[in-house]
């Protein structure tokens, strides 16, 4: 993997800082008049407004629930958690939950941008790609819509993830692979859909981590599977999971 050299500053501020500010300034430029829409029925009674449990704020007994209910048809516990943080700390003010969906996305966007610029070593090219994932209209929906917490805290903790790993692979240790896992784990706890995440290390082991270049072939390919075996565990717990939480509210049907 390439080490980074960082380039000089502008003013004396690196220029991966002024690449997270503009991209800060883009969102919200995009994204700060959410702060003044309100709930909206399609999904938001489920998982906040008419939902007593969430209603209570941080609970113990709301903490048991969120990680023993198949609400909603699903299993997301981080989901649950960070719905009535956000009752303990705004109320039913949708103003302040719809934020909380912007500075997630907010995150996500420098997140990208630096797991790229840290992988690659390519700071403006990574800027543009994070800029993109940034203002493209198909966020709007995980960002304006409070219901769909689950897609921009599950994007926090899988770049994050990500992030550990590419350490991890630039400096082996048991410590950064656990931290890696942890971060996949919440991950999976926040929206299922990024079980697809194992398969996504392998592609980045290809490139832009350059894993096969010292030794390809069959057996090095078998080495990273194996080395990721933990992580489709995971995933594989969590499909079985999802499917039994489909299932049991009918979200799912039959093969008959």
């Amino acid at each position: 993997m390439r080490l980074i050299s960082f380039k000089s500053s502008f003013g004396g501020v690196r220029p991966e800082l002024w690449v997270c500010l503009f991209l800060a300034a883009a969102i919200l430029a995009i994204y700060l008049p959410v702060g003044g829409h309100e709930f909206i029925s399609f999904d938001d009674p489920l998982y906040v407004v008419e939902n007593d449990t969430v209603r209570k704020g941080l609970t113990f007994e709301g903490t048991r629930w969120a990680f023993t209910s198949l609400h909603a048809a699903n299993w997301h516990p981080m989901t649950w958690l960070s719905h009535m943080l956000d009752v303990q700390m705004y109320g039913l003010n949708a103003g302040g939950h719809h934020l909380t969906n912007v500075i997630f996305h907010m995150l996500n966007s420098m997140l990208l941008f630096m797991l790229l610029h840290r992988m690659t070593g390519a700071l403006w090219r990574s800027a543009m790609v994070a800029m993109l994932f940034a203002v493209h209209p198909l966020h709007v929906e995980s960002v304006a819509w409070i219901s769909e917490r689950k897609d921009v805290l599950s994007a926090f903790f899988g770049f994050l993830a990500l992030l550990v790993y590419a350490e991890y692979v630039k400096r082996p240790g048991w410590l950064r692979y656990a931290s890696a896992l942890l971060l996949f784990a919440l991950c999976l706890m926040s929206k299922p859909m990024v079980v697809t995440l194992p398969f996504l290390m392998l592609l980045l082991d290809y490139w832009p981590l350059n894993r096969y270049a010292d030794e390809g072939g069959i057996r090095r390919f078998a080495f990273l599977v194996k080395e990721k075996l933990p992580f489709f565990a995971m995933a594989a717990a969590l499909c079985v999971v999802t499917i039994i939480a489909q299932g049991r509210t009918g979200a799912v049907a039959s093969l008959e």
